[in-house]
């Protein structure tokens, strides 16, 4: 049985959501009203996971969550609203170390629930499972229990890097045989993300195209975010858009982010969604919309942790006819289901810790 901690200051998405995991039958429950009260349940329920609402009296949700990733470890899945201000402070708490996050139906949840309730349940159930780096605030945690530092009293935020560039450059767009790199995140991408894109240098020459599964109003927010975090400049894609070099461009949500040719040279474009795939920005659709238009030995597919297998065929393909590819090794993912797929299909040349892979991208880039 999974211990689940459901918190939230609504009484009926407690009880819906409680509704939900029971009927389930490998769940064994507990809830709380607000931060406090989850901070309360820790040590007497012990959950594997929990489920933590944003907005809440006496504690909310990030200040909560700062003090679980302090105090006692464990996975925690956001539930969040799909507004804009509801995906920043979700970024927030990926940062802090949240797993996953769960969006709010726009319309009534109790309308919506049965058609969320098996997304609800793999989230959930994925992150009961997933893997807390040991590393994890480490220096904060010691502290605490040392008793060198008082219990913190709000959120602890990290304050974003500044890179300054070694010299000013006019990037224009490149050639279709000059090379891409390709990315995909799901479960646990955004800080991911932040670890290569950060790890890049301003002078990196090699367009960088992301497909982070997240819904449309959280990517925005993510990509103005690690315009701020990184080196490179780092734009969602909203339109068709020129792939320059050294640019990292981030997929929509909620729609699929493909490569296409121009007279001018090659472009990168968001394209609505398809049913085959089931996650979106596809991964497996952006690896294959790139072999349709870049030789196979210019592009270099990077694969990180996430549920699922999305990007696996893709790349495993791509491998086949040449290309290079970098697989997250199990020990760094936050759940190695996508990067562990590409590693069983034997479509995986390079598997690394999460901290390694920038530096395997540009070794890579600077032989391709």
């Amino acid at each position: 049985m999974t211990r689940l901690l459901i918190v939230d200051d609504s009484p009926l998405m407690r009880r819906l959501l409680g509704t939900v995991f029971t009927a389930e039958g490998s769940f064994e429950i507990a809830f709380a009203r607000n931060g406090v009260e989850a901070l309360e349940q820790l040590g007497e329920f012990k959950p594997d996971v929990v489920t933590l609402d944003v907005h809440m009296p006496e504690m909310d949700g990030l200040t909560c969550l700062d003090r679980i990733m302090l105090e006692r470890p464990c996975p925690v899945v956001m539930v969040s609203s799909l507004t804009e201000e509801g995906a920043s402070v979700t970024l927030e708490a990926l940062d802090l170390g949240a797993v996953d996050f769960i969006t709010k139906p726009k319309r009534a949840v109790s309308l919506e629930i049965e058609t969320l309730a098996p997304l609800l349940i793999e989230k959930v159930r994925a992150a009961s499972r997933a893997r807390l780096p040991g590393s994890l605030r480490l220096a904060e945690r010691v502290r605490l229990r040392s008793g060198l530092t008082r219990k913190p009293a709000g959120v602890v935020r990290r304050t974003a890097r500044t890179f300054q560039p070694a010299v000013s450059t006019t990037r224009s767009a490149v050639p279709s045989a000059y090379g891409l790199v390709l990315v995909g995140a799901s479960t646990g991408g955004p800080p991911a993300l932040d670890t290569v894109l950060s790890g890049l240098p301003s002078d990196f020459s090699v367009p960088v195209v992301v497909a982070q599964h997240m819904p449309g109003s959280f990517t925005g927010p993510l990509a103005r975010r690690l315009d701020k975090l990184c080196a490179l400049d780092v734009v969602e894609v909203t339109q068709i858009m020129p792939l320059k070099a050294g640019n990292v461009y981030i997929g929509k949500g909620d729609a699929d982010v493909i490569i296409g040719v121009r007279p001018n040279g090659p472009v990168v474009m968001a394209a609505p969604s398809l049913p085959e795939h089931r996650w979106h920005p596809s991964v497996d659709r952006l690896v294959d919309s790139a072999m349709e238009h870049f030789a196979s030995a210019r592009l270099i597919g990077v694969l990180m942790t996430g549920m699922g297998s999305d990007g696996a065929d893709a790349m495993t393909r791509l491998r086949e006819l040449g290309g290079r590819t970098i697989a997250e090794a199990e020990e760094s993912a936050v759940v190695w289901g996508m990067p562990g797929e590409l590693v069983r299909r034997g479509g995986a040349e390079i598997v690394v810790p999460l901290e390694q892979i920038a530096g395997r991208i540009i070794d890579t880039a600077g032989r391709a």
